[in-house]
């Protein structure tokens, strides 16, 4: 009788810990943790809103969930503080799921995000497409980029003048 006791408490020890080990990476996944900053993703309707009131330049990553480079881009180049703090202070940027059916509306105009990535020239993932203040003129780039080379693109056309 003494043994079973004990190993009745073993294995009540046992679940104790299992539960309080399942519970605390529970919480851990729950509560919010101290990642670094992100970049301010936005819906296409909520840039062109934004835009109107305080117009800046827009990017607008174009990617797939099935895109390997997409997954690869969003894990390091999106993720880079630099490239985080420069998008976040000088662009509206928008997500843009290309193999989606779900309806956007674009300049007063409903599309699918897969139509409005169509119309907006892309043609492989992941692409970034570049827009001026007023969403009137654009320019997508095809392809990852690491970090340090998405932050020299993103300078050089928040310098740059978009020609028509």
């Amino acid at each position: 009788m003494k043994n079973r006791l004990t190993l009745s408490s073993i294995r009540l020890l046992s679940l104790s810990l299992v539960l309080s080990l399942g519970l605390s990476s529970f919480t851990s996944i729950v509560e919010p943790n101290d990642e670094p900053n992100k970049i301010n993703w936005l819906t296409v309707e909520e840039a062109q809103a934004l835009a109107e009131e305080n117009p800046k330049k827009v990017i607008m990553d174009v990617y797939t969930d099935w895109c390997g480079w997409c997954k690869k881009m969003d894990k390091t180049t999106f993720a880079d503080e630099k490239v985080v703090e420069y998008v976040n202070e000088n662009f509206y940027a928008v997500k843009l799921k290309a193999d989606s059916n779900d309806k956007v509306v674009f300049k007063g105009q409903e599309f699918s995000k897969g139509e409005l990535a169509r119309a907006l020239r892309v043609t492989g993932y992941p692409t970034i497409v570049f827009f001026d203040e007023s969403f009137g003129r654009f320019q997508p780039v095809s392809g990852f980029r690491p970090a340090e080379d998405f932050l020299k693109l993103l300078e050089a056309f928040n310098q740059a003048e978009m020609s028509e």
